[in-house]
């Protein structure tokens, strides 16, 4: 029997699941928008920054970091004050910071793939009860995202990236997206 991973309960989340969760990506630009997205749900569900998704696109300027780097104090007050985004100063405030920090790395993707070795990890899990909150690479991630002046970065947070961007192929095998997250 093939069935979906179980936290893609609703609608929203198990087209996300669908589409995106899981499946290997290398596009600079939508890594720096997952990683800022993971921080953001730091304390809260991953749903609730999901439906703020666009709102945070229009917000951050399509996630360009170059662009979100020159961002000024008084834009993100702004942004805090729209609800467009999750309110929350240091988070909001956190997205200029890794823009900054993100410019600084040679290059980015690149960065941020060696810590799987430059492709993802299959892990075959057979349930979701066997799927951990952090592993050796997210702990080492998160080291070396922190030594490089990110925030909202923890070991937790740098697993969830690797989850949503195929570092890691998390679907459980008998998920049809199991498959189709391998490269």
């Amino acid at each position: 029997m093939n069935e979906r991973c179980g936290w893609a309960s609703d609608d929203l989340m198990a087209r996300y699941h669908d589409e995106e969760w899981g499946r290997p990506c290398f596009d600079a630009t939508l890594l720096f928008e997952c990683l800022n997205l993971e921080g953001a749900q730091a304390g809260l569900s991953w749903r609730s920054v999901l439906v703020r998704r666009e709102g945070y696109r229009t917000a951050f300027l399509g996630f360009d970091p170059e662009a979100v780097a020159g961002l000024s104090d008084e834009h993100l007050e702004e942004i805090l004050r729209t609800g467009e985004v999750i309110r929350n100063r240091a988070k909001v405030f956190g997205v200029r910071q890794n823009a900054r920090a993100w410019l600084a790395l040679a290059e980015p993707a690149s960065f941020l793939w060696s810590f799987v070795g430059g492709s993802p990890l299959d892990h075959a899990r057979q349930s979701l009860a066997e799927v951990p909150a952090t592993s050796d690479e997210s702990v080492a991630m998160s080291k070396a995202l922190k030594k490089a002046g990110f925030t909202f970065c923890g070991p937790t947070i740098c697993y969830a990236f690797m989850q949503a961007v195929g570092m890691v192929n998390d679907h459980v095998v008998t998920c049809p997206a199991y498959e189709a997250s391998k490269v």
